[in-house]
């Protein structure tokens, strides 16, 4: 299953080790599914998860090695066409192209309301809990 990840699961994930989203960054690059990324997203995960750091307890170093993990396992999306707007957010804007782009089934977030109008293009809204039952792991 090809899927893109709203940011805010990975802060989520990063932030406990207890939830679904945490959970999920474990899998990523096990097989369990497969995950697409593009330059901009990938630039607004490094923004975000610097921004967090007070809550993540990363540092600088450890976002640039999990980011350069992600990246050297995930599909590598270019974007040629701009979506926008689908939402009132336009960072979940880079998210929804990312998945038409890629042709991902999924988009895993938090913020389903967001994220409505992309099932006009086929792709299902997933909370982090409802994903991995879908991929057979118990949140």
């Amino acid at each position: 299953m090809l899927i893109v990840l709203d940011t805010c699961v990975l802060v989520s994930g990063l932030r406990s080790r207890r939830g679904a989203s945490f959970q999920i960054l474990s899998r990523i690059g096990t097989g369990a599914f497969e995950l697409a990324v593009s330059v901009p997203l990938v630039v607004e995960y490094e923004d975000v998860l610097v921004r967090q750091a007070d809550v993540t307890g990363l540092q600088a170093k450890d976002v640039e090695d999990l980011l350069d993990y992600v990246c050297s396992v995930a599909k590598r999306q270019s974007i040629f066409f701009l979506w926008r707007p689908l939402s009132p957010d336009p960072k979940d804007d880079m998210v929804a192209e990312v998945a038409v782009a890629a042709g991902c089934e999924a988009i895993v977030t938090h913020n389903i309301r967001d994220f409505g109008p992309i099932r006009n293009f086929g792709i299902a809204l997933l909370r982090p809990g409802q994903f991995l039952t879908k991929i057979g792991a118990s949140p």
